[in-house]
């Protein structure tokens, strides 16, 4: 940061605020914190009979790798309307019946994953401009070892095991760089 985003001084310095634990960036002009909070992922885990619904993606990171349809949630918007506006962005695909299903921090890029177990309201689906290709699948047939991130292996997993007893509760957890 080379300004402050509140009266435009180059006077910044990090230090700890009186009555916080951590640093911060401070403008020495106008004392104004600049706080950096973690990034907020809203995604949906689209579901068709037995099958799943994920995209290749079209862009880094993981380009060419799959996932679930999830992107950065934006001002203004609720976790729904985020985790909806990214699977169609991503695989042009309408979802309903959105239930939370897995919670997860990634403490270590400041990231925090929130997907939803849904519906797809119909078979019309078509890769977005991030993705390359959007495909239904059934648990055997998942590219598991070309998934892009933990994090959605993970809530993949929960899914078919869950599946399994029909129980579908809220998965929260974190996952660290080694894990």
């Amino acid at each position: 940061m080379n300004y402050c985003s509140h009266c435009g001084s180059k006077r910044l310095i990090s230090k700890i605020p009186e009555g916080d634990q951590l640093n911060r960036i401070i403008c020495e002009d106008c004392n104004f914190i600049h706080y950096k909070n973690p990034k907020i992922i809203a995604g949906c885990l689209p579901i068709w009979e037995d099958k799943v619904l994920l995209c290749k993606r079209a862009i880094e990171p993981h380009s060419g790798l799959w996932t679930l349809p999830a992107g950065f949630m934006e001002n203004n918007e609720t976790l729904e309307q985020a985790a909806i506006r990214e699977t169609w962005e991503e695989a042009q695909a309408r979802v309903e019946s959105l239930q939370l299903y897995t919670i997860i921090s990634l403490p270590h890029i400041s990231q925090v994953y929130i997907i939803f177990r849904c519906q797809l309201s119909d078979l019309n689906y078509a890769p977005g401009i991030e993705s390359t290709q959007v495909e239904l699948f059934k648990q055997d047939e998942i590219p598991w070892d070309t998934i892009a991130f933990k994090v959605i292996h993970h809530s993949l997993t929960h899914y078919f095991q869950d599946r399994l007893v029909d129980n579908f509760p809220v998965h929260t957890g974190q996952l660290t760089q080694n894990h």
